[in-house]
């Protein structure tokens, strides 16, 4: 049957910007699924502790009033949001993010900017993963397919109905289907265990990065970088105390 068939859990986080070393956790979930149906669901809404602006609340539906009046605080949502994950991982579970390098390496600045232990630590020193991330998967098994590839454009090309977009166990459950539509379309995916299939993401995602970075200085743009990490980007040293 091959890892799409096993358990299998996503994750995704609404937040207030598209930077990831600098947006803040909005709302997340974590969504357990078989057999294609979710059986376990997590959610939590968090106080950002910044000013969520408008056009990020236009987005996912989630005002600053509301988040400041019902939403944990931010420190607390995300030691437990790294708790889940790392739980799953420690039971050799895959975890699905669609655009991984996003959400994880958000959710790690968020662990630094509190002081909480990241992932790696969580894990006592083991690699974060498996991950498996459908945009990058999708990126390399159909290179040359024309239009977007966001997460309604990848679910409408595999024909996964995403009930809900923006809402975060929606865009959760949706990227572990789209994961196994994906290895249904394409055997090679399908045959990889989920830790094959994570260390190849890592390769397809560095060629991505360096395409569209020679793309963009062609383009006009010569100082443009793009972050080859993934799943995580790296985040800025710790700040230590003055001497």
């Amino acid at each position: 049957m091959g890892w799409h068939g096993e358990t299998l859990v996503g994750f995704d986080l609404e937040t207030t910007g598209t930077e990831p070393l600098e947006a803040r956790i909005v709302t997340a979930a974590v969504v357990e699924v078989r057999g294609g149906e979710a059986v376990v669901r997590r959610d939590w809404l968090a106080d950002p502790g910044i000013r969520i602006p408008a056009q990020a609340s236009a987005i996912h539906g989630i005002s600053n009033e509301r988040a400041v009046a019902e939403g944990r605080p931010v420190r607390e949502v995300a030691d437990e949001l790294a708790d889940t994950l790392v739980g799953y991982w420690t039971r050799g579970v895959p975890v699905v993010a669609y655009n991984a390098a996003f959400d994880l390496t958000l959710l790690s600045a968020e662990l630094r900017r509190h002081g909480l232990p990241d992932l790696g630590e969580r894990l006592g020193g083991a690699p974060t993963g498996p991950v498996v991330d459908p945009y990058t998967i999708d990126r390399a098994v159909d290179q040359y397919r024309r239009g977007k590839r966001n997460l309604e454009a990848v679910c409408a090309e595999y024909g996964v109905v995403l009930d809900g977009a923006h809402q975060a166990a929606a865009d959760a459950l949706a990227a572990v289907l789209v994961a196994c539509a994906i290895a249904e379309r394409h055997a090679a995916v399908a045959a990889l265990t989920p830790e094959e299939l994570h260390r190849r993401q890592v390769v397809w995602y560095a060629r991505w990065a360096a395409d569209f970075q020679r793309f963009l200085r062609r383009k006009g743009t010569p100082d443009a970088v793009i972050d080859p990490s993934w799943p995580l980007r790296a985040l800025a040293p710790a700040p230590t105390a003055a001497g």
